[in-house]
């Protein structure tokens, strides 16, 4: 047993030392949920604490008390994940003892994860940790990655997670809890005649945001199913109901009012507004792989589609479709401004809306006399209500 924590520091460093050791990107414990008829099948994995490039003085004790508990042990796989023993927790115990005083660890959330699994049946427990950032091989390090995207430890659109949705299986959710479609077309009769058929809230592969998720106080989402997990949001993110959404894998980067919807590997900026029904295309939806970034203080207008990456400080009108291909005119005159705000950029009169992608301070338009869509530099500052963020 450890007694004080320079031995503690000692034995982390003698670990790390060792041949076999190497440090995970993220680690954690989880505890996973099983088929109601299969019990091989993992319908989700959920995770207490998430480690994602810290506390890799857990991590070596983690591997550690696996290896001496007799759990296969190989760090030179893109990932591990191992199910846990009752001499895991107890080693893991005595090497986190200087710890284990309440005062001392309330501080220390790996060590109260240890706590909780003292005395516990462990078989619906599991170590997780990734190496390198590869193609999911497990359901378990899926959730891991999903966590870190809604945690904001891991940036948007920086992990692989190819595949997820091959190794995810759909299930019936009622509340936080996942149903095996099997087992409920086998039990539906017996359920329904004695009045015990579960609300179903969703048919789906991924659970919602909020089932995993504590946004930050001045964060809200008005509507659970609104939100999806993977998706990360800044604080200061406003969800309003009705035709928002928020895709796993996409979000905000800074407090954003949604009210449209914010598609698969979609990025929004601090400060801008997605009006109600606007809809910013994903990489599934129409923009060829080309993932779409909207910059700060950006105004899409209510019920506009945004196909391009839009700058700092631009608008998109209620009801207009910008595509890559969509044809915009600019006159002589906002050519002019637009340079003057985006330097080295050439423009035309006639352009694809795919040359104006990522540039600061452009207004689209609709011209309702010709019904051309145009250009303009913008002439409005964008901001949002301090109060309702």
């Amino acid at each position: 047993m450890i007694q004080n924590e320079n031995e503690f520091k000692e034995k982390v460093e003698d670990i790390k030392a060792l041949p076999w050791f190497k440090e995970p990107i993220g680690f954690g414990i989880t505890r996973i949920d099983k088929g109601q008829l299969n019990k091989d099948k993992i319908l989700q994995a959920t995770y207490p604490v998430v480690n994602w490039g810290e506390n890799i003085g857990s991590a070596a004790i983690f591997l550690n008390a696996l290896n001496e508990s007799n759990i296969a042990v190989n760090c030179t796989d893109s990932e591990l994940v191992c199910e846990l023993n009752e001499d895991f927790v107890k080693i893991a115990m005595g090497n986190f003892a200087p710890y284990l005083d309440k005062a001392v660890g309330q501080n220390h959330q790996n060590v109260q994860v240890i706590r909780e699994l003292e005395g516990k049946e462990l078989s619906s427990y599991k170590a997780v940790f990734i190496f390198e950032d590869k193609k999911p091989k497990s359901i378990e390090t899926v959730y891991l990655k999903l966590y870190a995207l809604s945690l904001n430890k891991a940036p948007l659109r920086s992990l692989n997670l190819d595949g997820a949705f091959s190794l995810l299986h759909n299930s019936a959710w009622s509340g936080t809890m996942p149903i095996e479609l099997d087992w409920l077309r086998e039990n539906e009769i017996a359920l329904k005649m004695t009045g015990q058929y579960p609300v179903i809230d969703m048919v789906d592969k991924f659970p919602r945001f909020l089932s995993h998720i504590i946004p930050a106080d001045n964060t809200r989402i008005l509507d659970t199913s609104k939100v999806r997990f993977g998706a990360s949001l800044a604080p200061g993110t406003t969800v309003m109901p009705g035709a928002s959404y928020i895709n796993f894998n996409a979000g905000t980067t800074g407090a954003v009012m949604v009210e449209g919807r914010i598609s698969s590997s979609a990025i929004v900026g601090a400060g801008s507004d997605i009006g109600g029904g606007a809809s910013i295309l994903g990489v599934l939806s129409g923009t060829d792989g080309n993932p779409i970034s909207i910059g700060q203080n950006t105004l899409l207008g209510a019920n506009s589609t945004t196909g391009i990456p839009l700058g700092d400080g631009c608008i998109v009108d209620g009801g207009l479709s910008i595509f890559a291909g969509t044809k915009i005119s600019i006159n002589d005159d906002e050519i002019k401004k637009i340079t003057d705000a985006n330097k080295e950029v050439k423009l035309s009169n006639i352009v694809k809306a795919s040359q104006l992608q990522g540039l600061h301070g452009i207004h689209f338009r609709q011209d309702s006399l010709t019904g051309k869509i145009v250009a303009k530099r913008s002439e409005r500052e964008i901001k949002l209500n301090k109060e309702l963020h």
